[in-house]
């Protein structure tokens, strides 16, 4: 049999094996593996990792920000990115802003994404405003539709919802077998400590940080755990930073309770002393939950290295900073209440991790794959067409090398942000060509494929969800 593709010579790592094969494409799906397979168009991966592609299912593109801030990315820019990153598939959040319809969010967000995408992408929903009708009607409908999981906010007055509210999403979530996911972060307790800076004019990026402490990511972790327990969920607790919140994940889950961990980039490479920066540099590093100290590192890596985290996602949320429509404020306000939160991060979560973690020996090849494509298709309900190798999977592929070494500079990044909150970084193991369903998107560092090659996905129930009834 010829095949469309044949990638030849390398070493393929999955969630569960190392080994070398050569790999057969036909129809953009894999068809076989074996030794000695030919093609039309053959790919030389020798000395090189064959990985599933990246699936990043935390990224932030596009979707409304607030009066006078806008959101760095495109689906143009920012699934370009992603693709350069060793990424074929993106999940960002759709917002249902409050007092509109979910179903009106759904089609101004595909709107958005027709046409204009460089990786494959399916859509988390956010639930901001659970009417009756919503929770009825529209979240069931959408659920049917492929729209399997939704996120709630603790945090963030124009999102937040109130434990009543989110039990009732957690029981839809219950109902239908969606999944749902959780921001934590306690909003009364980080007013009371804005009062406080405010008060003593600590207006500077930092008291973001300080009015974000790790106290109100554990309390709202554990009321998280807490609801989900009442209702009888599965729970995805996303980008958790400390140790703290790390163990209220390890107790229920001591406890038999299903619980999903992610954690991210920021929480492994930058701490609340990037938010002291000069002359308002400190507004590149203000995300949330913020940065904390090198001692969370090690505690972060451990939950990865346990499996407390069972994926490694980016919460890519870029703005640009030289611009007043983002990190320097609406209207010139020098005031950490206004400076927008978010960093860029699609395109260096994987080399990132893959340096800190492979090539510095704190995990293996496997559990890397696992973290950052095999456990996201499997939470999310893309598996096993994708986050594998394997018969039957996309031809999803990722040409590693990992010895090539670069130091991170936004001037060779691909998103629409103006830096990166990673500049300087050096590291080791980069993607070097990347396939989508059997497509060449990126060959040997540059850009084949074009925009509008990605599809949009509907989803499965999550693997991880018991089925209703």
């Amino acid at each position: 049999m010829t095949f469309d593709l044949v990638i030849a010579g390398g070493t393929i790592a999955t969630a569960a094996d190392v080994f070398k094969a050569d790999i057969g494409v036909k129809d953009g799906v894999i068809t076989a593996l074996g030794i000695g397979l030919e093609g039309a168009e053959t790919i030389d991966a020798t000395g090189k990792y064959v990985l599933p592609g990246g699936i990043d299912s935390h990224v932030h593109i596009d979707q409304p920000s607030g009066e006078g801030i806008v959101m760095a990315d495109t689906f143009e820019t920012g699934t370009l990115s992603g693709l350069f990153g060793g990424n074929t598939t993106l999940l960002p959040f759709c917002v249902q802003e409050k007092g509109k319809s979910l179903r009106d969010a759904l089609t101004a967000y595909h709107a958005k994404a027709e046409g204009n995408c460089y990786t494959d992408v399916s859509f988390h929903l956010v639930i901001s405003d659970p009417t009756e009708s919503v929770l009825g009607q529209e979240l069931p409908a959408a659920v049917a539709d492929g729209y399997t999981s939704f996120k709630v906010f603790m945090t963030y007055e124009n999102l937040r919802l109130n434990d009543a509210e989110i039990l009732q999403v957690m029981d839809t979530a219950r109902r239908t077998g969606a999944l749902a996911m959780v921001h934590c972060e306690n909003e009364d307790a980080i007013r009371f400590l804005i009062d406080r800076h405010v008060a003593e004019g600590r207006l500077e990026p930092l008291s973001h940080a300080t009015t974000r402490p790790l106290a109100v990511e554990r309390e709202a972790t554990h009321r998280a755990i807490t609801l989900a327990e009442v209702v009888d969920v599965p729970v995805v607790i996303v980008h958790v930073s400390n140790g703290a919140a790390m163990e209220e994940i390890e107790r229920a889950r001591a406890r038999g309770m299903n619980v999903t961990g992610e954690t991210c980039p920021q929480y492994i490479r930058l701490t609340e002393k990037d938010l002291e920066g000069m002359n308002w540099e400190g507004a590149k590093a203000v995300c949330s939950p913020p940065p904390r100290t090198e001692a969370e590192w090690d505690n972060i890596w451990r939950g990865i290295q346990t499996g407390v985290f069972d994926v490694f996602s980016s919460d890519h949320c870029p703005f640009r900073y030289d611009d007043e429509r983002g990190k320097l404020n609406p209207k010139g306000r020098k005031d950490f209440r206004h400076v927008p939160n978010g960093i860029p991060g699609v395109e260096t979560r994987l080399p990132i991790l893959f340096s800190e973690g492979v090539s510095k020996g704190r995990i293996d090849i496997t559990r890397f794959v696992a973290l950052t494509s095999t456990n996201h298709a499997k939470t999310y309900g893309l598996y096993p067409k994708k986050g594998t190798i394997a018969v039957g999977a996309d031809a999803d592929i990722v040409l590693w090398d990992p010895e090539a070494e670069t130091t991170i500079r936004h001037a060779n990044l691909h998103d629409g942000s103006d830096y990166s909150p990673y500049e300087g970084l050096e590291v080791k193991g980069l993607p070097r060509t990347v396939i989508l369903r059997g497509k060449v998107m990126v060959k040997d560092g540059e850009l084949v494929g074009a925009r509008g090659d990605g599809r949009y996905l509907p989803r499965e129930l999550s693997m991880k969800v018991r089925r209703p009834g």
